[in-house]
């Protein structure tokens, strides 16, 4: 199990710091004690926590594409990236590392949100295009993998745990009786 976190600014509000990514992953912290990872963009911050399982060495997160343009923080298992691998390196794509993380990436840059249609495990992740300045969250069709979400002041907030979303300070830990 790992735990992923993110904040996306929607109207170039303040940058999101580190020490508030950190400030998440500090509450997930049991869902992956191996490795912290960041990324930070100036609309964009994900944050991972790595229980290291598959490609020890190298499967370190977040991770990019070779043009580092898509951003990726996963928390799961694909049961079939060996096979998608495969098809992916026939279709011409190269491979910086031996994990199911960067299959999802690859696939993501050929088919897009479709990339899901590919996919059997059990899974929660957020891509990051930098390009398209568009984030993508997507959990398994079974929720195996949580991915809780919120918006507040516009900023989309997410994580594995909705402990990491209140360790960010900004959003309040109480029952809405109107919802």
């Amino acid at each position: 199990m790992c735990g992923i976190a993110g904040i996306l600014n929607i109207n170039n509000r303040d940058e999101i710091t580190a020490d508030c990514l950190k400030q998440m992953l500090a509450a997930i912290r049991h869902r992956g004690p191996d490795e912290f990872g960041l990324y930070r963009g100036k609309e964009i911050g994900l944050g991972h926590a790595r229980l290291s399982i598959i490609d020890l060495s190298g499967g370190k997160q977040p991770m990019s594409n070779e043009s580092r343009s898509l951003w990726i923080t996963f928390n799961g298992e694909i049961f079939n990236y060996l096979e998608l691998r495969e098809d992916l390196l026939k279709r011409g794509h190269r491979f910086a590392t031996s994990s199911d993380t960067e299959v999802i990436i690859h696939l993501y840059e050929d088919y897009g949100t479709g990339c899901l249609q590919y996919l059997n495990g059990q899974f929660a992740f957020a891509i990051w295009d930098s390009n398209k300045k568009e984030l993508f969250i997507a959990r398994d069709r079974l929720g195996i993998r949580p991915l809780f979400y919120t918006k507040c002041n516009n900023r989309f907030y997410f994580a594995s745990e909705i402990k990491a979303i209140l360790a960010t300070g900004e959003i309040r830990g109480e029952i809405d009786p109107i919802a």
